[in-house]
């Protein structure tokens, strides 16, 4: 048996063992835990403040369940008082809210009800064009947002956020950094309309939810209300100006929830079967298939274990519901990143985030210990995933992770049948910070030849509001690869209003390989600083806030040769409609130590080049119609010169329910060894019928893979939890004499169903 099976199958029996502890504890906890906040409020009061400007609410329970319809109209709303009395941390830090907002936390014996009512002096004004499930464009609408910390660790929160369209996201916070959108909880919310303004009632199941052992709860809490045609954001609990919108990440700055009383969470099972059929057609394989049907079926399941354990199993797993992703045009000798998009490997995605890596990492040089995209596929193609399971959840102080994943092979690829396994575990120490251990293995390398693993230890270390240290040491054991093979990485982040610093030492050994992550660049040692000038000008109806931002990034080989080096200036215009302006400068050196083919019959060759660009860009906020991003860039560029063009996030609203989303970006480079033009041009068409059914077609043309692709979907959440989707892809190879002929389609219905007990 494979080192690392044995590994994970050890730490899931300790886990299973520990758990049958849980309920002689929760005959243990007859008392309150003591709470940061002041003294809960006696009936019939909800809320109460203190001079330090904490907050404790108090949740209500009621006997009858909410009809959810948004309405507001129930007896209990006349009954129980409101929570109101919203800071605005933007634009006047500290100030009244512009608009009154009213909040009430219910709940009975099943779920878990937050409510409001946002009063608007010109609802005409207010932005509602998104209804899409998930989709990041409702953070540009009028919202209403609420975030729960459920075990109150003060680190971690779920938050849910319901724009006035209807539209919904939901997500989850890990040590107040790692933001993960991909959490998909049951829960219902719906929003009304009134003479004054726009409601929303949500209900949230407990079973939905994970929390510490025992009947009555201390929760975080946190509500938060955007204005968006105002471009003000305001919170129940204040935070200060430097968090922006992000106050649903700061889980220590939240109030203080008192008055539950939970259902036991053990037990609860959710069995998720699904049924799948596809026409496939595909003229690259040998032999090629036209028009072949195949079915197949498959199951998830999740199980309670305790109320804050929770336990995922998969079998004959299928991703064919997932987006396409968005291409990109890569002109560096670097692989690029692409975020994962598969459900099962993104709920409590934050838990295997180590090092300060991951979540909405991009294409830094910061190493990922566990980057799931490294199971399932290879090369861009899917290799079946035969079963799966997860253990994640928290012990006490401790967070938990067990991942253990079986790949079937597949001989076209010369890919073998493969275990991959993850181990993580971290624990809470001091007021926010956290030490952890991570163990990831594959049983066959990728080189085909003995095994691969990965082990280290990382640190996350807050003080203060806006102080954060993030370290890590690893190292990888990959057969035949001898020289060093460690990393490790110290960097500090202060982000404050007025001033930002970060200072960051990187080291990646050139056999560093872990081979269940993404490592972009090796052998490396890097060193990078920045700092930050962020004024406020004091009386500007136009402007809300300059930024000056200087870097330098310095990358040597671990022999001390240098490779790499950027200087970079910029300055930046936050107006106050939410448009933005920013003028930058880079100077760039970069060593080549082998030949590099940059495109198609053009190959730079080895040596040493100097070069430097301006780039000018401007944002139109998200209340425009259309809204978008454009900019411009021109300077040298290794031996020659590069002019950019692009236009990027662009949205056209047809409707509320009609958007049209169009990115074009456009390279002329002109090289010593030759000149070539890249084109991407993407776009996306959206009818959203209602929040839970939506029909997008994603069109992408890219000349560096000189492909056209179309990736057309329907989805329908007919019942909680349960789907139906469409799916039409296609690929079609721009430089075949014959063009358009299809070079492989695929027309796939998938529908599972969700069974609850």
């Amino acid at each position: 048996m494979h080192r690392s099976l044995f590994y994970i199958l050890t730490a899931i029996l300790v886990t299973f063992t520990m758990s049958t502890s849980v309920p002689a504890q929760d005959k243990l906890e007859t008392t309150l835990p003591a709470f940061d906040g002041p003294p809960a409020p006696m009936p019939p009061e909800v809320i109460a403040r203190d001079e330090a400007g904490r907050v404790t609410v108090r949740a209500v329970k009621i006997q009858t369940p909410l009809n959810i319809d948004g309405r507001l109209d129930e007896e209990v709303y006349t009954r129980i008082p409101s929570m109101s009395g919203f800071i605005q941390n933007e634009p006047l830090e500290g100030a009244p809210a512009s608009e009154k907002t009213e909040v009430w936390v219910f709940y009975d014996d099943d779920h878990f009800y937050v409510t409001c009512r946002c009063w608007e002096t010109h609802p005409e004004r207010m932005v509602a064009n998104e209804m899409r499930r998930d989709n990041i464009n409702i953070v540009w609408n009028d919202q209403f947002a609420f975030s729960i910390d459920t075990f109150y660790d003060r680190r971690n929160n779920s938050f849910f956020e319901i724009g006035a369209a209807g539209g919904r996201i939901d997500g989850q916070i890990t040590n107040e950094r790692q933001v993960s959108l991909d959490w998909n909880p049951v829960w219902d919310p719906k929003v009304g309309r009134f003479d004054g303004g726009w409601t929303v009632e949500a209900a949230v199941p407990f079973k939905s939810l994970r929390y510490k052992p025992g009947r009555e709860q201390v929760w975080g809490f946190q509500a938060r209300r955007m204005s968006k045609w105002r471009n003000e954001f305001s919170f129940l609990v204040p935070v200060p100006a430097s968090v922006g919108s992000m106050g649903h990440m700061r889980t220590s700055m939240f109030g203080t929830l008192v008055g539950l009383e939970v259902p036991d969470g053990t037990g609860n099972i959710e069995i998720k079967p699904y049924v799948i059929a596809d026409l496939t057609t595909n003229q690259t394989t040998s032999p090629r298939i036209s028009n072949e049907i195949s079915s197949d079926i498959g199951l998830d399941v999740k199980y309670g274990i305790t109320q804050s354990i929770t336990a995922d199993i998969t079998v004959n797993t299928d991703f064919a519901q997932v987006e396409a992703d968005q291409q990109q045009i890569n002109l560096t000798r670097f692989s690029l990143f692409f975020p994962e998009k598969r459900e099962f490997f993104l709920e409590n995605s934050g838990t295997f985030s180590f090092g300060g890596a991951g979540g909405s990492f991009s294409n830094n040089n910061t190493p990922i210990l566990f980057y799931s995209r490294k199971i399932g596929l290879s090369n861009g193609r899917e290799v079946p995933i035969q079963a799966g399971g997860r253990i994640t959840g928290r012990l006490g102080r401790f967070t938990l992770g067990l991942l253990n994943v079986q790949a079937n092979k597949d001989p076209e690829l010369g890919v073998k049948r493969t275990n991959f396994s993850v181990i993580r575990l971290k624990t809470d120490i001091l007021r926010k910070s956290s030490v952890g251990l991570i163990f990831t293995g594959r049983s066959i390398a990728q080189s085909g030849v003995g095994s691969n693993e990965a082990y280290g230890i990382d640190g996350n270390f807050s003080f203060f509001d806006d102080l954060a240290i993030n370290t890590y040491w690893a190292r990888t054991k990959t057969e035949g690869l001898n020289a060093e093979d460690d990393s490790y990485r110290a960097q500090l982040d202060y982000t404050g209003d007025l001033y930002g610093v970060q200072i960051e030492h990187l080291k990646v050994g050139a056999a560093f390989n872990p081979e269940i992550g993404f490592a972009r660049r090796r052998d490396i040692r890097k060193n990078y600083g920045q700092v930050r000038f962020s004024p406020r000008p004091a009386s500007s109806k136009l402007v809300r806030k300059y930024s000056w931002i200087g870097s330098i990034e310095y990358i040597e080989n671990v022999a001390g040769q240098l490779e790499t080096r950027n200087l970079n200036g910029e300055f930046e215009v936050a107006f106050n409609n939410s448009d933005r302006f920013l003028i930058s400068y880079i100077d760039t050196y970069e060593f080549l130590p082998r030949p590099f083919l940059i495109a198609t019959d053009v190959t730079l060759p080895v040596g040493a080049y100097s070069f430097k660009s301006g780039q000018v860009n401007y944002e139109f906020g998200s209340q425009r119609n259309p809204s978008g991003h454009v900019s411009a860039e021109y300077g040298s560029f290794f031996n020659g010169h590069k002019t950019t063009l692009a236009a990027s996030q662009g949205r056209f609203n047809l409707s509320s329910q009609i958007s049209i989303e169009p990115s074009v970006s456009v390279n002329w480079i002109d090289l010593e060894q030759g000149s070539f033009i890249t084109r991407l041009i993407t776009t996306r068409a959206t009818y959203t019928v209602t929040p839970l059914m939506f029909m997008s077609v994603l069109l992408q043309y890219n000349s560096g893979t000189n492909s056209v692709a179309t990736n057309a979907r329907l989805r329908w959440e007919y019942q909680p939890g349960s789907e139906l989707f469409i799916v039409y892809n296609e690929q079609r190879d721009t430089l075949k004499r014959n063009f358009p002929e299809i070079e492989n389609r695929a027309l796939i219905v998938k529908i599972n169903k969700l069974f609850r007990f």
